[in-house]
């Protein structure tokens, strides 16, 4: 099984190197005891809540009613990402208007995004002014079937993510690390109480999360990449008109929104508002799943880069 778990990237920063954790009675974060089990055979899409088989269109009918879609990705990963192009048009059938966020650029390149959605750039001109290789660095190629699909219907295009280096400097040094500028950026309270995101957190991690001062402030770091992505999603409605026909689509790493327990909880936890949540892995076989880990779990086999 491949889960690309962003959070180990904080280990990497506090410690310069990869993290290494021990094999053994590691927590699977798919199967957390926070509802009963279903199996799921690759290549598949399940509706967790009725434990039965599921289509996209299945996903865009669920979404009726709702202002928020989360889709909790294994990053550079073809038919992930083509399965997100999918969502996209079927709400888009649905006659929803979608915008779509993303993890992958920060909030400083809005300007670029903006004029894609226009369709006002050349997609190599898009590349190089967006810094694709900087802000993200997989293969553009991957993520062609959402960019593309965005183009087409003109939808709006968010940066989700803060400037990485405010996540580096709250890994380094918590909360207090960041300068006044930035903290004017972000809402004023980036709670680190919700314990049933540690619970994720500490399973990604392996089960061995670090503990003390450093693993407090590469917790704080991941609460601030959710909180900071969900801060961007939430200023962009308040900024523009929308409506119950609105849908904010945010496409990011499966951590992200986990149990419900990611960006959709900082969502929530502002606005009131719950969404539906798809969360995707691989794995070479049938592979048991909590149904408390999303609503719908697409689950599809490793195939090489």
């Amino acid at each position: 099984m491949s889960l690309l778990i962003s959070a180990a990237l904080l280990i990497q920063t506090a410690q310069g190197g990869a993290p290494a954790h021990a094999q053994d009675q590691t927590p699977d974060p798919l199967r957390l005891a926070i509802n009963t089990e279903v199996t799921v055979s690759p290549v598949s899409l399940t509706d967790l809540r009725l434990q039965t088989p599921a289509t996209v269109a299945d996903i865009a009918k669920a979404a009726d009613g709702k202002g928020w879609v989360f889709l909790g990705e294994n990053h550079a990963t073809k038919l992930h990402q083509q399965m997100e192009a999918d969502v996209i048009e079927a709400l888009v059938k649905r006659h929803r208007r979608v915008i779509v966020g993303l993890e992958m650029i920060t909030r400083p390149k809005q300007d670029v995004l903006d004029l894609w959605s226009a369709d006002k750039l050349k997609e190599d001109a898009f590349l190089t002014q967006v810094d694709w290789k900087g802000q993200w660095g997989y293969d553009y190629g991957f993520y062609r079937p959402v960019l593309e699909s965005v183009r087409q219907h003109h939808l709006p295009l968010i940066g989700l993510n803060v400037p990485r280096d405010w996540v580096r400097a709250v890994g380094k040094g918590g909360y207090a690390a960041l300068t006044p500028e930035w903290k004017a950026q972000l809402p004023a309270d980036l709670s680190l109480t919700n314990n049933a995101h540690k619970e994720v957190f500490g399973a990604l991690m392996g089960g061995h999360p670090m503990t003390g001062p450093t693993g407090d402030n590469i917790y704080a770091a991941q609460v601030l990449w959710d909180e900071g992505m969900a801060d961007t999603a939430i200023k962009y409605l308040a900024a523009h008109p929308h409506d119950s026909k609105t849908v904010f689509v945010v496409i990011a790493g499966s951590g992200h929104s986990m149990y419900g327990q990611g960006i959709n909880y900082r969502v929530f936890k502002r606005t009131g508002e719950k969404g539906i949540t798809v969360q995707m892995a691989q794995s070479d076989g049938p592979t048991q799943a909590s149904r408390g880990l999303g609503d719908f779990f697409y689950l599809t086999t490793p195939v090489a880069k």
